[in-house]
């Protein structure tokens, strides 16, 4: 694994590479509202390395700045669009797959198309605030119209994510901070990315 700086136009990104020789595709990962990747990310992307997957998971320029929490507005998926436009750069044209976990999978759902994913990952996908259904944000889930799977917690409070024609929910046991069934949710989530990529 290496780390490597991205500069964007809303400061500078750091990027945990892990490289697959040869690769099959880019993964890329945002982390949650609070800038720092859970385990969940990190097991993911160890198990799509060995699958032969490179795997990118991207620290934001307002985490990198020491905030705690996103911005409001456009920058966040700005910084991001621009970081996989350099990450695309420098590993060529393989499919791209994008996704993160919580407030990350957010973004990677709304910018899908901007960065030609050709699927999004989302774990723990926080389909609205605990205990606030009618504040949803199945908009931004919507906003990816590629093939899409949701891992969530059976007891997640921001809610359970519906299927649909494109998306697939796989449920397993715990909560919004998926820290069970971590083989299952790595397992699944190449599974995935093999039937994705054909």
């Amino acid at each position: 694994m290496r780390t490597v700086t991205i500069e964007t136009s809303r400061g500078p990104a750091t990027v945990d590479l892990r490289t697959a020789e040869p690769s099959r595709a880019l993964l890329v990962l945002g982390p949650g509202a609070s800038g720092k990747p859970f385990d969940d990310l990190f097991d993911v992307a160890a198990a799509a390395q060995a699958a032969g997957i490179t795997v990118a998971i991207v620290t934001p320029p307002y985490a990198v700045a020491g905030r705690k929490v996103p911005p409001r507005g456009p920058a966040t998926d700005e910084a991001w669009v621009e970081v996989i436009d350099a990450l695309r750069k420098e590993f060529g044209d393989q499919p791209l797959i994008t996704g993160g976990r919580s407030f990350g999978s957010r973004v990677a759902c709304r910018t899908s198309a901007e960065t030609g994913s050709v699927g999004v990952l989302c774990l723990a996908f926080p389909l609205h605030p605990p205990g606030k259904p009618e504040q949803t944000r199945l908009e931004d889930l919507e906003a990816a119209t590629v093939p899409t799977l949701v891992v969530q917690g059976r007891s997640d409070p921001f809610g359970l994510p519906p299927e649909a024609t494109h998306r697939q929910v796989l449920v397993v046991d715990g909560d919004h901070g998926l820290k069970k069934e971590h083989d299952r949710i790595a397992a699944a989530a190449v599974e995935w990315i093999d039937d994705l990529l054909g």
